[in-house]
C-alpha cells in the first residue's frame, strides 16, 4: 500500500490509515483462519462404507463446522454429536463446499439427508425429527453409496469427550 502525503493533512490521519490497512491485509485474514480448528478423529461405518470423520462435540466446534475451508477429502466428513436429541437446523454461511447432510437419531438411523448449496445464508436444512447426530460430507457422497433415509450409521464416540 502506498500513502502519498499531502500538504496541510495532520499525520495523525495517516497513522490511523497506515493502522486500519494493517488490520485489514495482516489481522482480519488470521481472524476468518479461526476456522478449520483441529478436531479429534474417528472413523464411522455405513452399510460398509468407512468414513473419516472429525468431531464437532463443543458449541465453539459445532459453530465453526467446515466453513473457511475449499476442500474435503474423499470419505471424510464432520460429525456434529450434541448434548441433546433435538430438532437441528444448519446453514452454509462461509462455507464454500458443496455439502450432503445427514441427520441421525440417538440409535444410529439415518432420519434425513439434505443437500446444500456452498455459501450461502438464506437456505436452512433442517432434521425432520429430533436427532442427537449430524454427517456432513461431500455433496453426493451418501447418494454415490446407495445410503438412505433409514440406514444405520455405526458410531464409536470416544468416551473420553466431554460433550458440550
Amino acid at each position: 500500500m502506498l500513502l502519498i502525503l499531502e500538504k496541510n493533512i495532520p499525520l495523525a490521519r495517516y497513522w490511523t490509515a497506515i493502522f486500519i490497512a494493517a488490520f485489514v491485509y495482516n489481522i482480519l485474514p488470521l481472524m476468518t483462519l479461526a476456522c478449520p480448528l483441529k478436531l479429534p478423529i474417528t472413523t464411522i461405518i455405513i452399510k460398509g462404507h468407512k468414513l473419516t470423520v472429525e468431531l464437532a462435540f463443543t458449541p465453539k466446534y459445532r459453530s465453526c463446522g467446515l466453513s473457511n475451508r475449499f476442500e474435503l477429502s474423499e470419505d471424510h466428513g464432520m460429525l456434529f454429536i450434541f448434548p441433546n436429541t433435538e430438532l437441528q437446523t444448519f446453514w452454509m454461511k462461509d462455507t464454500y463446499i458443496p455439502l450432503s447432510i445427514a441427520f441421525i437419531d440417538d440409535s444410529g438411523k439415518i432420519a434425513n439427508i439434505e443437500n446444500m448449496e456452498a455459501n450461502q445464508t438464506n437456505e436452512r436444512y433442517r432434521s425432520y425429527q429430533p436427532v442427537k447426530y449430524a454427517l456432513e460430507v461431500n455433496r453426493g457422497w451418501f447418494k454415490l453409496h446407495g445410503i438412505h433415509n433409514g440406514d444405520i450409521v455405526e458410531i464409536e464416540v470416544p468416551g473420553v469427550l466431554n460433550i458440550q
